[in-house]
């Protein structure tokens, strides 16, 4: 098979686009000599592609009916049987729509993979097998993962199982609300934004965004590179941290994971206890324009728990904390129109596993722009007009002061163990109606990032745990550690678990 040639008219069309006019002298001396560089594309379209091996047997998978779908979280149902053993064996997981199963259709919340079934598993989904797990099916998640409410999936919204009608949070959505609801046993999420952590708040569940890298995000659908996480979520602690033993380590094939990634056996000291850890109460995480008192109150009663089991609670001050949300927003709006969107989900410029279907697939955004949600839109849209008009200034500023937001937490950090706040400033709100305003569609996607996003930039691990109930529905609380020291957090979570019961404080 070969390549298409362009005619003079494309290839006169491609150069305009570049700012380069040629006559057409020009125009017939450059098709000549492009020829061989055609040439050479066809010797590559005719090689087989380098994929990994896909292991285990599975079904096709089916859609469950409405009467069996009641949260809409269920993105596709399916049986695929792990390993007869190992430390995941007998638990049932479920996959975000946005990370690769094969042969299950994926849509990733939208209509631009319409068709699409993957030809092999994510690392994490092969990860997961092996230790046992069973994949019971894909979850719903929100229009390519644009959204921290639960309102976007072009399937429909995600139900809060604790209120339906209220939502879930996003964009892990279905990934929360089915391990809330007792459904799987386990999800595996992604975060560039808040994306594990925030459903986990709003269902009152466990979600981890670990160090950016521990865990390999190969034959996940990029968002931005710096940003990409996946992590998991679960009923308890322990089962989070044993997922994450599973998960977390180099696989080869994600630039994502730097020289010096670092993994720890999560489980083996979750009950030391956590006498004489440093845990730093941050002040700017409390008071934001839309916090609700009962969240601000509960977060800090709960940090009276850890101190009554020997942690060293006091209260610490980062202004540049609330810097956080404007660097993320520059690096997730340009970034992501760059990557996500004019380089088909992969992008250029970095090695690993390329999944070119996923790539061809959702290039056909393009033909149905007006379609996309405005959760999308209007980030592209701003994303597009910025690197435009700067160039990509302002994308490369967000990253350079994205260093020195890391070492403004990295400072206190050397003193403390641990950071603590509320993970959102609010509880899970009620899902904007159809008829819902833009300002209110979108508010409700955006409003409660204020102390999740900061961490994606610096790639700090970030757990969101419920430490109380107000009002019939969950608080979230958030501890942050240093890289790579997720062995903390999880040892600072599974004492607050087992000396303190959220569901009547």
């Amino acid at each position: 098979m070969s390549i298409i040639r362009p005619d003079t008219d494309e290839l006169e069309a491609v150069a305009n686009s570049l700012g380069i006019h040629l006559t057409a002298r020009q125009l017939e001396d450059y098709q000549s000599v492009l020829q061989a560089n055609f040439d050479a594309y066809d010797v590559l379209d005719q090689q087989a592609d380098f994929l990994p091996q896909v292991s285990y047997p599975r079904s096709v998978g089916h859609v469950p009916s409405a009467a069996q779908n009641l949260l809409g979280a269920w993105q596709c149902q399916a049986h695929i049987q792990g390993n007869s053993e190992g430390p995941l064996s007998g638990r049932t997981v479920v996959i975000k729509d946005n990370i690769a199963v094969a042969g299950l259709p994926m849509l990733n919340g939208s209509f631009t993979l319409d068709g699409y079934r993957p030809e092999v598993d994510a690392t994490v989904v092969t990860r997961l097998l092996d230790a046992g797990a069973s994949v019971a099916g894909k979850a719903v998640c929100e229009a390519l993962c644009f959204s921290g409410g639960s309102h976007t999936s072009a399937s429909g919204p995600v139900h809060n199982p604790l209120r339906p009608g209220y939502s879930a949070g996003g964009s892990s959505s279905g990934c929360a609300a089915l391990v809330a609801a007792g459904e799987v046993d386990l999800a595996v999420g992604s975060d560039q934004g808040g994306s594990v952590r925030i459903p986990a708040s709003f269902c009152g569940v466990y979600g981890m965004k670990p160090t950016h890298g521990l865990v390999p995000y190969t034959g996940a659908m990029p968002i931005e590179s710096t940003l990409d996480h996946l992590g998991p979520i679960t009923r308890s602690v322990q089962d989070n941290a044993l997922m994450l033993e599973v998960l977390a380590g180099v696989d080869g094939l994600d630039p994502r994971q730097l020289a010096g990634t670092t993994t720890a056996r999560y489980t083996e000291g979750l009950s030391r206890g956590i006498a004489g850890l440093k845990i730093a109460v941050l002040r700017e995480g409390f008071g934001h324009a839309n916090s609700e008192t009962d969240v601000d109150q509960a977060v800090r009663q709960a940090g009276e728990v850890f101190r009554a089991q020997g942690a060293v609670v006091e209260e610490v001050s980062i202004p540049m904390h609330l810097l956080g949300p404007a660097i993320w927003l520059a690096i997730a709006a340009e970034g992501a129109t760059q990557q996500l969107m004019h380089g088909n989900s992969h992008g250029f410029n970095w090695r690993g596993l390329y999944l070119t279907d996923m790539m061809e697939h959702h290039a056909s955004w393009r033909n149905r722009a007006d379609d996309l949600p405005d959760t999308v839109k209007t980030t592209m849209i701003l994303g597009e007009y910025l690197t435009r008009k700067y160039h990509g200034s302002y994308y490369g500023k967000a990253q350079n002061l994205g260093r020195k937001l890391r070492l403004a937490y990295d400072e206190i950090l050397t003193r403390h163990d641990l950071l603590l706040m509320p993970t959102l400033p609010l509880k899970a709100t009620p899902l904007p109606p159809a008829d819902a305003s833009l300002a209110d569609y979108l508010g409700r996607s955006f409003e409660m990032l204020a102390n999740t996003c900061g961490f994606d930039v610096t790639g700090h691990p970030a757990m969101s745990l419920p430490c109380a109930m107000s009002d019939g529905l969950p608080i979230g609380l958030q501890l942050v550690g240093k890289h790579f020291a997720e062995a903390d957090l999880y040892r600072a979570a599974y004492a607050f678990e087992q000396n303190s019961d959220w569901k009547v404080c």
